[in-house]
């Protein structure tokens, strides 16, 4: 499924280490070290960058054995603040040209070898944004509301038909990353990314890849989770709806 008319620059051109992949973290020791050896062994990737956002465990360490550049947030700061971080460390290695940006989860093992259907678009100048759809679903245990809320906001915001609102494995161009900043806070970032890259008429492609990560369960931690997420994707649709933001743009100047 693609959307979007943003031109370009072919890619085909490029060197072979053209793309850099982003990994968020947070307490991620038992599965970071092989989703970081998966990653490196991707198509086009010579850099993946580990951003330790405030962990317990050794989530830094076992990414640094394993061949990851990390950088370390001391406190939590949330998913949107991590890849801002790991992208602004990309580019302290960039060359002239910079890396494309690969966005993993940190608990997809071996399966993020997959993620090579997201980055071939986008070396060959074919999407400005991947996203990944996977093949196979993992039982969650939430009821689909957060995700609804998504694509609904989305398909209202853009009519764009979005299969995985929230998957948040996702390949860009740099233009394409900044164009979209400051990305919208915590979990609301992937709601935010697609709204914003449509509506400036970039190119978004959703690609079906075999890929799996740890499903939620439905303890209070994964109860608390959900009603964040809701919360934040909440607030980026908001803040996207001309009227809402208005009204919000009024509050603010009215404190």
């Amino acid at each position: 499924m693609t959307a979007g008319e943003h031109g370009v620059t072919d890619a085909t051109a490029e060197p072979a280490g053209d793309t850099a992949v982003v990994v968020p973290a947070k307490d991620e020791a038992h599965r970071i070290g092989a989703t970081v050896t998966a990653a490196l062994a991707l198509p086009g990737v010579d850099l993946v960058v580990v951003v330790d956002d405030g962990s317990t465990d050794q989530t830094g360490k076992v990414a640094r054995a394993a061949g990851a550049r990390v950088v370390r947030h001391s406190r939590n700061r949330g998913k949107a603040a991590a890849m801002e971080t790991g992208a602004e460390a990309v580019r302290l290695f960039d060359g002239p040209v910079p890396r494309h940006l690969l966005f993993l989860d940190a608990d997809l093992g071996d399966t993020a070898g997959a993620a090579a259907a997201l980055v071939t678009p986008v070396r060959a100048g074919e999407a400005d944004m991947t996203v990944a759809v996977f093949a196979t679903r993992v039982k969650l245990g939430g009821h689909g509301m957060v995700v609804r809320l998504a694509r609904d906001g989305i398909r209202r915001a853009t009519g764009f038909e979005t299969r995985q609102p929230l998957n948040g494995q996702r390949c860009l161009t740099r233009a394409a990353f900044e164009a979209a900043r400051p990305l919208a806070h915590g979990f609301g970032v992937e709601t935010g990314l697609t709204i914003d890259l449509l509506r400036k008429g970039f190119r978004v492609a959703e690609v079906e890849v075999e890929m799996s990560h740890r499903a939620t369960g439905t303890d209070w931690r994964a109860q608390l989770h959900r009603a964040r997420q809701l919360r934040d994707v909440g607030l980026a649709l908001a803040a996207r709806e001309p009227l809402i933001a208005q009204n919000l743009n009024k509050l603010r100047t009215n404190r």
